[in-house]
């Protein structure tokens, strides 16, 4: 039997979600764990990688199992056993060729920027002093649609493309907080940070807004910006088919 399992995590004291040798991850955790409880040696399958530091409000790994189990009693004991930055949501059996990376239609992130200092946000927010909210935003529309992102892409990754159809990319401004809001339907490695570090530079007038779209154009990550910080990048959804 296939489950999927839902899950949220701080990701500051992690090296990410996948598995490393000779450092602490979200997915050696959860694994371990959940081997332990159910008594079998299990491999979870993650919806997609978060980099070093970034934070999931809402993760699934799909694993498969022979065994007859509670969910609701394997939640809280999994919540028991756990770091306290690891809190399983839900627990609940899925189809079996449903897959947690692969069948998944969509993903957004939020990427968190205040314009002050606070000591209460420093380690999940960053900080700039100015930015320009109308420019950030019309910069956005040439991120829209299906389009090769290599620009926005870590070098020498083993992806069988670059292109990714983005829905929703937008800046939002509440008090002295500055959301990114970005939904596709994939995501590659780095893409998000380099393209909200991209976007800053519109918003501070170190480039100007249509140079995003030469950058696109150019497909070459040295045309990009500088990645942004992991510390304040949140995984925030993942969709997929109601019927699974």
């Amino acid at each position: 039997m296939r489950y999927f399992i839902e899950f949220s995590y701080n990701g500051t004291n992690y090296h990410g979600w996948q598995k490393q040798p000779n450092a602490n991850t979200v997915q050696e955790q959860l694994t371990k764990c959940m081997s332990v409880l159910l008594k079998e040696e299990l491999e979870l399958m993650g919806a997609g990688r978060t980099d070093s530091g970034v934070h999931a409000h809402q993760m699934f790994a799909h694993f498969d199992t022979s065994s007859k189990f509670n969910s609701d009693k394997i939640v809280t004991k999994l919540n028991s056993f756990l770091p306290n930055d690891i809190l399983v949501l839900s627990l609940y059996k899925v189809k079996e060729d449903t897959h947690a990376r692969f069948t998944a239609t969509a993903r957004t992130y939020q990427y968190f920027v205040s314009t002050k200092n606070d000591i209460f946000n420093t380690n999940l927010h960053l900080v700039i002093k100015d930015l320009d909210l109308d420019k950030m935003n019309a910069a956005c529309t040439y991120l829209m649609g299906e389009q090769d992102f290599t620009s926005f892409s870590k070098l020498n990754t083993d992806t069988f493309t670059n292109n990714c159809h983005i829905t929703k990319a937008v800046w939002t401004k509440e008090s002295d907080i500055f959301v990114f809001t970005i939904s596709a339907n994939r995501f590659l490695r780095n893409m998000v940070r380099s393209v909200v570090g991209t976007l800053l530079d519109v918003g501070t007038g170190k480039i100007q807004v249509d140079t995003v779209q030469q950058i696109i154009e150019k497909k070459d990550r040295g045309a990009a910006g500088t990645s942004v910080p992991a510390k304040a990048l949140f995984l925030t959804e993942i969709k997929y088919p109601k019927e699974i």
